[in-house]
C-alpha cells in the first residue's frame, strides 16, 4: 500500500469513529436530590476601588478614575447589597463641588466568591446633585476584581 493510499484509509476510520461515537440511543440524564441553594459570602467581605485595591467597610474610596466618595456611613455590610450614605465628589462637578462634595447613597452589590473572600463588583450611586447626562455613569459602576 502506497502512503497516501494508507493516510486515506487512516483519515477515514478516524472520522467514521468520530462520527458514530453520537450513535445509538443515549441514555437521558437523570437528576436526583435538592436543588444547590445559593452560596452566601463566606468569609471577609471587600469592595474594590478603582484600582482593585481590596477594602472592608471604607469610608471611602474610588469608584471610578474620574468620582469617589467619602465620609460613608455604612447601614448594612456582607448581605447580598451593602448600603452606605456619604458625600460624592467628581470631575463633572469642577469647579463648583462643594469643598465636602455632596450628599449620596451608596449601593454595593453583585457578590463574587474568590477562594475564601467575597467583593462586591458593582456599585451604584444615587445623588439628587449628579447631571443627568452626566460623562460619568455612576448607576451601574464595574468594580475592578484584585488579580490573583
Amino acid at each position: 500500500m502506497n502512503k497516501p493510499t494508507a493516510l486515506a484509509t487512516v483519515c477515514v476510520l478516524v472520522l467514521a469513529a468520530v462520527g458514530c461515537s453520537g450513535c445509538g440511543n443515549p441514555e437521558k440524564p437523570r437528576v436526583e436530590g435538592p436543588a444547590p441553594s445559593p452560596t452566601h459570602p463566606v468569609g471577609p467581605v471587600y469592595v474594590p476601588d478603582s484600582l482593585g485595591h481590596p477594602l472592608t467597610r471604607p469610608t471611602g474610596f474610588g469608584l471610578t478614575e474620574f468620582s469617589s466618595v467619602s465620609r460613608l456611613s455604612w447601614r448594612s455590610w456582607g448581605q447580598e447589597k451593602a448600603v452606605a450614605t456619604g458625600r460624592l465628589r467628581g470631575m463633572w462637578c469642577i469647579p463648583h463641588c462643594p469643598a465636602n462634595g455632596y450628599p449620596a447613597t451608596v449601593e454595593l452589590s453583585h457578590l463574587e466568591r474568590r477562594e475564601n473572600v467575597s467583593y462586591y463588583t458593582r456599585a451604584t450611586v444615587r445623588s439628587s446633585h449628579l447631571p443627568p447626562d452626566g460623562a460619568d455613569d455612576l448607576s451601574a459602576v464595574r468594580l475592578p476584581l484584585p488579580e490573583a
